[in-house]
């Protein structure tokens, strides 16, 4: 049986939990919901396990705070055997407009402090990453308010549609591989 770690990105704790930057656990929060998984508090993180066809997937909310999210990966990787090309990180990302998609196999940590440091402990910047965009629409020096502001009400309408999509991208990852996954969800 194949085994897949996919981590998404937050903070823990409920003043972040609607915030942009924590599109990761929001995401993984919806696949949990809809097929009635439970997230259960273990070692640097929240974590459940989904099945489908064939695959298992371990679904991981690092419990470290985004800037430390590479000790979770790195251990859960790594108790559960699970080979780099098989992790998945999901991330928020301002330099794509919201709710668009883009699947990459390697690249930058793109300033993001969360990227940073899971690039720091697996020592390489080679790993998949699932950027969800959600726009630059702040003013200069505001940044760190949008990100972990919440949604806006145009964006919390839309969420739920983009949230099924990142779904189906993650099941794809899984059973289709990531360069046919690529395909048919970058840019969507």
């Amino acid at each position: 049986m194949k085994k897949f770690l996919i981590v998404g990105l937050g903070n823990i704790g409920e003043k972040y939990a609607n915030t942009r930057h924590n599109i990761g656990f929001k995401i993984l929060d919806h696949l949990a919901q809809k097929e009635t998984l439970t997230f259960e508090t273990q070692k640097l993180g929240d974590i459940t396990t989904y099945k489908f066809k064939g695959r298992t997937f371990i679904l991981l909310k690092p419990s470290t705070y985004m800037n430390l999210s590479g000790k979770a990966v790195q251990y859960w990787l790594t108790k559960e055997k699970i080979p780099l090309e098989n992790l998945l990180v999901i991330t928020d990302d301002l330099n794509l407009p919201f709710g668009s998609i883009r699947l990459k196999t390697k690249g930058s940590d793109g300033g993001h402090n969360g990227l940073k440091d899971i690039q720091d402990k697996l020592q390489t910047n080679k790993y998949n990453r699932f950027r969800f965009g959600i726009s630059n629409e702040f003013s200069k020096g505001k940044q760190i308010d949008y990100v972990l502001g919440d949604w806006n009400e145009d964006e919390s309408l839309k969420l739920p549609e983009r949230l099924n999509t990142s779904i189906e991208l993650i099941k794809s990852f899984g059973t289709a591989g990531v360069n046919n996954t690529m395909n048919s969800f970058n840019g969507k």
